[in-house]
């Protein structure tokens, strides 16, 4: 739900022209929203625990020098239809993964510094006032 729905269904309620009935479907609306997301969450949590889990089961295989250390993860991509099908696809995910890492490192180094020295007014020309 968005923030504007969120904006909009306060403003409902708090209009006294809306009577019991309405307010009644609004709730069986947003119990069934909230169903739905939490249902959406837990299938979002099994994926995670399931990629997770084949992501340390290939460390763990390949410390111990398993033939095929990518094979949980191999598998687990295969099953969400994820895995590479040719050498475009493959090009595709590394240009993404360097993007992608390319911006984290630019997030986690531009990390705004504090002024120093003399602060600079930021608002010049007109002198506002304040209503009474």
């Amino acid at each position: 739900m968005t923030r504007s729905e969120f904006d909009d269904i306060r403003a409902f309620l708090s209009d006294e022209a809306t009577h019991a009935g309405d307010l009644l479907r609004i709730a069986r609306t947003l119990v069934d929203d909230l169903e739905h997301a939490r249902m959406r969450e837990a299938v979002l949590r099994t994926h995670y625990l399931r990629l997770l889990t084949a992501a340390r089961a290939t460390v763990a295989a390949e410390t111990v020098g398993a033939p095929d250390p990518l094979a949980f993860v191999k598998h687990e991509l295969a099953e969400r239809g994820q895995l590479p099908e040719n050498d475009a696809a493959v090009q595709q995910i590394l240009s993404d993964a360097r993007t992608a890492a390319a911006l984290m490192a630019c997030l986690e180094n531009d990390v705004p510094q504090r002024p120093r020295g003399m602060r600079l007014r930021r608002c010049v020309g007109r002198r506002r006032t304040l209503p009474r």
